[in-house]
């Protein structure tokens, strides 16, 4: 069902550059002075950006980079990550952001997979992995920001300040189609290795027009602040593509999104859009006198992706901090939301409607849409959808169907149009012949005090049958017991059918979860 919302009307001429149009483009509108960036305590002006990014594009040219090839980006959150987004781009290459909490081995992989020639990195993260220099087959050269004074520079091996000092300050857009490769995301990877993801040049206009200038309302006037980080898809709209898109200004911080330090970053940059993932909420909402202690006023609004937000925590939220969270979802693969709710319009506990330009279907096992209400799989119809996996042709027709692609969530439509989300396809379980979606159940679980996280998955009984399990981290305050399980289970069994209550509580000190903040239940299924 398709929203009836009007659709933006996004025209591209065929020659486009993803640089010129983001970035460039706040120069020509006389935009060059405005906050670009705020730092470390430091800020960065369009203009300061622009060139910054020239000369990393000019770099790359120095360095014998040609158009489409891929340049691997292993950056914290910061200027010189967008200015080498950007720049890579102006100058025809792919830049490919990774993931910066992965391990040595792991680059291996996406450095080969890649076959990036360039690899621009931070000293922290460099310190971690040069040892495994020789198994980069296809790297030619490596620029460390900061690169620490008793590493001395190489032909190969560059400091990204002085790099980039010596690059000329002016560069010419290559000459690009809006359907050449722009940049590349890896997904997660939630089973098997991670895919990349090819994007194009017109990819990130219409996350822009479809997504963030209507939901969002954003301007010049806002400040954005994400605790996703730039290498996630998600992260890379919320803190780059968005408000480059208008000239807005945005926080970059390159630490761990813990919730305390969140709040201090939300106190002292005052932003005004706020991203942020459902743990993160539910972990912000845990910090004793969180409302009063830290000065949250500045946000008008909150949004939330990854995975289901409860209906719980979006309520309590509201209550606390009195600003709306819209919840959606998106994915690496379709780069950023495509189901939203919206201001007005929030039914919490649902993914909300089809983001205006998209197309939404769900469909059986056959490929068939179902009935109203019937849970089956989401597929969705967009123009920032991949291109295809890098590499990965069976992977690609698998997923990809014509224009559809599969997200591999369950979902159901409700009359007014809501999407209610049902959990992954693979995480349903079939409990005494009945559908149990995982995601109603933790968001039940998680009304109660006493819980902090949860997450469910199906565990085989005695008799091989599968029956919920869940694991749980506590609050402060509350400690593991058999009265407490007791009293947890009693909580879903009046809320919920019966056989759709935990057959096992087991209490975690932590959930494990990817980089981005998502429950990990597979790893939690590997460990039963």
């Amino acid at each position: 069902m398709s929203t009836v919302a009007s659709i933006p009307n996004v025209v591209l001429p065929n020659s486009f550059n993803a640089a010129t149009a983001f970035l460039e483009r706040n120069l020509t509108e006389g935009h060059g002075d405005r906050t670009a960036i705020y730092y470390e305590g430091e800020t960065y002006t369009y203009n300061q950006i622009s060139e910054l990014a020239n000369r990393v594009g000019n770099g790359l040219l120095n360095l014998g980079i040609e158009i489409e090839q891929r340049v691997a980006l292993l950056l914290l959150d910061s200027p010189q990550f967008a200015a080498s987004f950007f720049g890579a781009i102006k100058m025809g290459a792919v830049p490919v952001p990774l993931n910066t909490l992965l391990l040595p081995r792991d680059y291996v992989y996406l450095l080969n997979d890649s076959r990036a020639k360039v690899l621009l990195i931070h000293a922290s993260l460099w310190k971690q992995i040069r040892q495994e220099l020789p198994n980069f087959k296809y790297l030619r050269h490596v620029i460390v920001v900061s690169l620490v004074p008793d590493e001395q520079e190489t032909a190969t091996l560059h400091d990204f300040a002085h790099w980039t000092a010596t690059a000329s300050p002016q560069l010419e857009a290559a000459d690009t189609s809006k359907d050449d490769s722009a940049f590349w995301l890896y997904s997660s990877g939630s089973t098997g290795f991670p895919k990349g993801c090819v994007h194009l040049q017109h990819d990130m206009t219409y996350c822009t027009e479809y997504y963030a200038k209507p939901f969002l309302n954003i301007t010049g006037n806002d400040i954005l602040f994400s605790s996703s980080k730039l290498f996630f898809a998600y992260g890379l709209g919320n803190g780059l593509y968005f408000p480059f898109a208008v000239g807005a200004s945005v926080v970059h911080y390159p630490g761990r999104p813990l919730p305390e330090e969140i709040f201090k970053v939300v106190e002292r940059h005052k932003p005004t859009i706020f991203f942020g993932v459902p743990t993160l909420y539910a972990s912000m909402l845990a910090v004793p006198d969180g409302d009063t202690r830290f000065d949250f006023s500045s946000v008008r609004l909150c949004v939330s992706a990854g995975e289901a937000l409860p209906a719980d925590i979006q309520q309590r939220w509201k209550q606390k901090f009195h600003v709306d969270i819209l919840d959606g979802i998106g994915s690496t693969e379709v780069l950023h939301i495509f189901l939203s709710n919206r201001e007005g319009e929030i039914r919490p506990g649902s993914t909300g409607k089809v983001v205006p330009g998209y197309e939404a279907k769900i469909v059986d096992e056959r490929g068939q849409p179902v009935t109203q209400g019937t849970m089956g799989t989401l597929m969705i119809q967009g123009e920032s959808t991949t291109a295809y996996y890098w590499n990965k042709h069976q992977r690609t027709k698998d997923t990809i169907n014509g224009h559809w692609i599969a997200t591999g969530d369950t979902y159901y439509q409700d009359a007014d149009g809501y999407f209610w989300y049902c959990g992954r396809a693979d995480d349903m379980l079939k409990v005494s012949g009945q559908w149990v979606s995982p995601t109603e159940v933790e968001g039940t679980l998680i009304a109660h005090p006493a819980v902090l996280e949860v997450a469910v998955i199906g565990a085989p009984d005695t008799d091989n049958l599968i029956k919920p399990k869940a694991y749980i981290v506590l609050n402060k305050g509350y400690e593991p017991s058999d009265v407490l399980i007791h009293e947890l289970r009693t909580f879903v069994k009046e809320r919920l059918a019966s056989f759709k209550a935990p057959r096992w509580i087991e209490f975690l000190p932590e959930l494990p979860k990817t980089a981005t903040g998502k429950i990990q239940r597979f790893m939690l299924r590997e460990t039963h």
